[in-house]
């Protein structure tokens, strides 16, 4: 497939299924999907959608468990492979494409309905307008990615418009993706509450990813550098922030075979890190030829054996960015 072909995985002119709640009706085209996402909105039950990529793993199933627990919801997941997101020579017509093998795992998650449109059918007109992400887009994965936080934005906004949803639900491995789009709803006053759910991780420790499939044996081994890496800079935070960056980056320089794009210390908000109190300790790096991101929460100058279990944890992959107090999120 190239990029001037419309994906495989979803036939615009395919005839609709009838809709069943908790069976995963596909849907394929915006007419189709926005005309049962506004009537469940009129009936009363809240909207709850999870934007994806596909090729899903049990992060994206948690997911849409965080979705279910909002009472009466009628939950909708989106799989579609933006264009917008990738830039000339990554990997968009190698992206992990398994339509069927998803809507049978959401089928068995008792979702409502998948929307899976093909490039066409969202962008009939190519990419004219486009939401421009700001400072907070230009750093970290936007210093490597220019253009990848502007299509995400734009294609998220799309699918906020034409699923009605009343929620919207996001991982915390794409942390930045998270603050942009809470920010996002706030400049824009989009009405929906944006929910951040903590990272899934494999037994040793890697994060779910649906680029992991790429990784051979050796390099799922090299892999886990990432977390641990992280794991030990959060571990020494009573420290101070210079302790957690300097313990996570002689893990990774000890990696021989680990390609370090950046290694920072945020705030929740991305912007500078506190000298005291929750932030947020982001990687991104190559393994091979497979670029992985990962994240966790660190509480500087307090350390883990200092919170209070009653506080949440700044310092967990639970922490979620930081917004105003009125801001529409979980």
């Amino acid at each position: 497939m190239t990029k001037n072909q419309p994906s495989p995985q979803a036939d615009p002119q395919a005839n609709p299924q009838p809709f069943r709640r908790g069976e995963a009706t596909l849907m394929t085209t915006i007419d189709e999907f926005s005309q049962v996402t506004r009537a469940m909105r009129k009936a009363g039950k809240p909207v709850c959608l999870v934007p994806t990529m596909g090729a899903l793993h049990e992060g994206h199933l948690s997911l849409v468990k965080a979705a279910k627990t909002v009472p009466g919801a009628f939950v909708a997941v989106s799989i579609f492979v933006n264009p917008l997101q990738f830039a000339e020579g990554e990997d968009l017509d190698a992206y992990p494409r398994t339509l069927d093998a998803d809507v049978e795992k959401l089928k068995a998650a008792g979702v409502d309905a998948v929307f899976a449109p093909s490039a066409r059918e969202m962008y009939p007109n190519g990419p004219r307008t486009t939401i421009h992400p700001g400072p907070a887009g230009s750093i970290l994965e936007g210093e490597h990615r220019p253009t990848h936080f502007a299509g995400m934005l734009t294609v998220v906004n799309k699918l906020f418009q034409i699923s009605h949803c009343d929620h919207a639900f996001f991982g915390e491995k794409d942390y930045q993706q998270l603050v942009l789009v809470q920010q996002m709803v706030n400049d824009l006053n989009l009405e929906l509450r944006v929910h951040g759910v903590p990272i899934v991780r494999e037994g040793g420790g890697l994060a779910l990813s649906s680029r992991n499939v790429y990784l051979s044996d050796e390099e799922r081994e090299l892999a886990l550098t990432l977390s641990a890496a992280l794991t030990a800079g959060s571990f020494v935070a009573e420290d101070g922030a210079d302790a957690v960056l300097s313990t996570a980056r002689a893990i990774l320089d000890d990696a021989e075979g680990v390609e370090v794009d950046y290694l920072a210390l945020r705030g929740t908000d991305l912007g500078e890190a506190p000298e005291t109190g929750d932030a947020r300790l982001l990687v991104a790096a190559r393994v091979g030829s497979t670029r992985l991101i990962d994240n966790v929460g660190v509480p500087i100058g307090v350390g883990f054996k200092n919170l209070d279990p009653e506080q949440g944890a700044g310092g967990s992959d639970a922490a979620a960015p930081a917004a105003p107090d009125d801001a529409p999120q979980s």
